[in-house]
């Protein structure tokens, strides 16, 4: 009798990311398209069977522009750097608007995936990510609208407009620091679901938004940049397009320092925890 030859079928061992500082950077390469289809299937969820679909990007930060203009800039006559208090406000809530989004879609992401990550094996990290970058092209239609708005007030932007990107990516990496932690607790505490506006809220009042920051005593400053990141970020913003003044280098400097450690931090509890998504959630 002839013999048959059986094929040896490889076996694939998947183990637990024992490195929790390692943000995986080969990992997220090797599921790059699985990252792009979930960022990609987010956003036209967002929009799917809207009347106006993107347009909501610009929308929403403009009517909260309209309310504050009214609100903090005409009845509470607040200072506004001698800019246009319309362009002042606007100009600080497009940043943030990107990091209130960003937050309330990737708090969530880990238990919206459920279906997912219970059945396949991928970076766990690839879901929160996804829902931080997909709100770029949100972003990006409303930082247009802006640069419409510099002209409509005539306001030419300095050579600092070439340090934006930074900026930006000083606000992503705030979005995604405490993205992760909130994402990898929501599995475990669904408390979290309740908090997550509030902390938001609180955060925006917390944040030179309605008001600049040169309110704060000068002695305080660098704490205030230090506990807040999105203080650097917003002045960042207001001087590279409209020419404020520019951001205190100490301010600046505790921003960065604070970015990096949150996310370091949050880098780790996310890989620490993410081997029982699966069990828990």
């Amino acid at each position: 009798m002839e013999k048959v030859e059986t094929m040896q079928v490889p076996t694939v061992i998947i183990e637990s990311n024992k490195r929790v500082l390692s943000f995986g950077l080969e990992s997220l390469w090797k599921y790059r398209e699985l990252l792009y289809f979930l960022a990609w299937r987010d956003l036209k969820a967002r929009y799917a069977q809207t009347a106006i679909g993107l347009a909501w990007a610009v929308l929403q930060p403009l009517i909260m522009m309209v309310v504050y203009t009214l609100v903090f800039g005409r009845l509470a006559n607040m200072p506004s750097d001698g800019l246009p208090y319309p362009l002042f406000a606007y100009a600080a809530l497009v940043p943030w608007s990107y990091l209130a989004k960003s937050l309330d879609r990737s708090g969530f992401s880990v238990v919206a995936e459920s279906n997912l990550i219970t059945k396949v094996y991928f970076p766990r990290i690839v879901v929160p990510l996804s829902a931080t970058l997909g709100g770029l092209l949100d972003f990006a239609i409303a930082f247009a609208l802006l640069l419409i708005l510099m002209a409509w007030f005539g306001i030419t932007p300095t050579w600092g407009v070439l340090l934006v990107p930074v900026f930006m990516l000083l606000t992503v990496g705030t979005s995604l620091a405490v993205s992760l932690w909130l994402s990898a607790l929501y599995v475990r505490y669904r408390d979290v679901g309740a908090a997550v506006p509030l902390i938001t809220q609180l955060w925006m009042f917390a944040s030179p938004v309605v008001y600049p920051s040169s309110l704060i005593p000068e002695t305080w400053r660098t704490w205030y940049a230090l506990i807040n990141p999105m203080v650097g970020v917003i002045d960042g913003f207001r001087w590279a397009l409209l020419g404020t003044h520019p951001p205190h280098i100490g301010m600046l400097l505790a921003n960065v320092s604070t970015i990096f450690v949150v996310l370091l931090g949050a880098t780790a509890y996310f890989n620490r925890v993410e081997r029982t998504f699966a069990d828990v959630i």
